[in-house]
Formats: structure tokens, C-alpha cells, sequence
């Protein structure tokens, strides 16, 4: 079992190379990036279905990475490094990476630990998994029960995505939720700082994945179950 699409991120170029052209033999959809913050500053950042992650990196650090990524999606996350030292694998797995691979490594056994790992992030959803809108309260209520007190805009959002029940909602409709014109640029019609400031209000309250994505070239989706109530 292999994921479709996948980020590898690691600034060992030719190293970085030859795994790409073996992932792309079995039918993976790879992207390179030999600097982390070049991930994060990708419109796709969050959309990868599987990670593949060095530690020593320019840019923001790999656990750090690590972390950042397990904030925003449940996507599988291996590290392969070469990086040595008993507190490393602690460090990598605290993080909320799924397993370390110490270079050199057969490019066999990089395929092997991301179907294995594949295996565990493909299940079924689950009722525990619910999110719920209470209107009346105006807060949204997280699987752990948590509730997040909601702004006015926070609520017309949630609105929208309950109606959209898991697909994507595109820019254009989101904002005739907030009562805002489409037509304006990106920086200037606010949605990316609406949802910027949903995300943290979430991010602060539970931590629970947060599962409010970006869908590239169309809009945002709420990756979870979520019902009015």
C-alpha cells in the first residue's frame, strides 16, 4: 500500500534524486524540497499524503518540521537521517514522526516503512472523530469535547462547511458566505486571514489536528466529519 502523493524533503541532492526516480517507479507522485521553509512556504504544504523528512536541514529544523506537520495533518511521517545519538529517536517520535530510518538505507526498505506506515493512516473514519456546530452557543465543539468560542466570522465559515458536508468549498464561495465581493486579490479580500485566525482560535483550545485545510487552486475543506447540532 503506497500513498499517492508524497513530499520529500531533504537537501542531500543527489541522494534526494535517485529516492525520487525509485518513489516515481512505483507509482508515487513525489516533489522534491531541499529546504524546509521552501515546504511550508508551498501552497500544497499541508495536502501531501506522506512525508519523508531529513533532520539536518536548512531552514526551520526537522523536528520542528515535524511538529509543524502534525498540527495540520495526519499524514504519514518518516524520517530517514543521518543523524546519530540516543535522544534522537525519542526526539523524532515526540515530534509525531512514525518511524526513523538511520542513512545509509536501501531504497527497498524506504518503500516497505512508508507502506507500512500508509497501512495505518488509510482507515476508516470514525464517530470519534466528530466535530459539531452549536449554533445557538456559537461554538464549535471538538471530538474531545473541547469547545471553541467562535467569532461571527468563524461561524459563517463553519456554516459553509457543514452545508459543504467534506467537499471543498472554493474562495468564491466562502466569501459570499461572509457577505464579502469575490474579485478582489487574495491579499486584499481577507479570507486567508479569516481562516488563518480560525485555525489558531482551534490550534489554542485542543490538540487535536486541526481539520480545516487548504485545497490548492480551489479553496479550503474541512477534512473531518461535522454536523449541526
Amino acid at each position: 500500500m503506497q500513498p499517492k502523493t508524497l513530499a520529500l524533503v531533504d537537501d542531500d541532492l543527489d541522494y534526494a534524486e535517485y529516492l525520487t526516480q525509485d518513489l516515481r517507479e512505483r507509482g508515487i507522485a513525489v516533489r522534491r524540497f531541499d529546504d524546509s521553509n521552501a515546504l511550508l512556504a508551498d501552497p500544497e504544504a499541508f495536502d501531501f499524503e506522506f512525508y519523508l523528512i531529513d533532520l539536518m536541514l536548512p531552514g526551520v529544523q526537522g523536528t520542528e518540521l515535524i511538529k509543524i506537520l502534525r498540527r495540520r495533518t495526519e499524514a504519514g511521517i518518516v524520517v530517514v537521517s543521518g543523524r546519530l545519538g540516543p535522544e534522537v529517536f525519542g526526539e523524532v517520535i515526540t515530534a509525531g514522526a512514525d518511524m526513523y530510518l538511520v542513512k545509509p538505507v536501501q531504497f527497498e526498505q524506504v518503500a516497505l516503512a512508508i507502506g507500512a506506515v500508509q497501512r495505518r493512516v488509510v482507515r476508516p473514519g470514525s464517530a470519534d472523530s466528530l466535530w459539531k456546530f452549536d449554533a445557538a452557543a456559537g461554538e464549535l465543539i471538538a471530538p474531545d469535547g473541547i469547545r471553541i468560542q467562535l467569532s461571527d466570522a468563524d461561524q459563517l465559515l463553519i456554516e459553509c462547511f457543514v452545508k459543504a458536508a467534506g467537499e471543498p468549498v472554493t474562495r468564491e464561495a466562502l466569501l459570499a458566505c461572509l457577505g464579502r465581493a469575490a474579485g478582489a486579490s487574495e491579499a486584499d479580500d481577507g479570507l486567508s486571514a479569516t481562516i488563518y485566525r480560525l485555525r489558531r482560535r482551534i490550534e489554542r483550545a485542543t490538540p487535536m489536528l486541526v481539520p480545516l485545510q487548504s485545497k490548492s487552486r480551489v479553496g479550503y475543506v474541512f477534512k473531518a466529519p461535522l454536523q449541526r447540532v
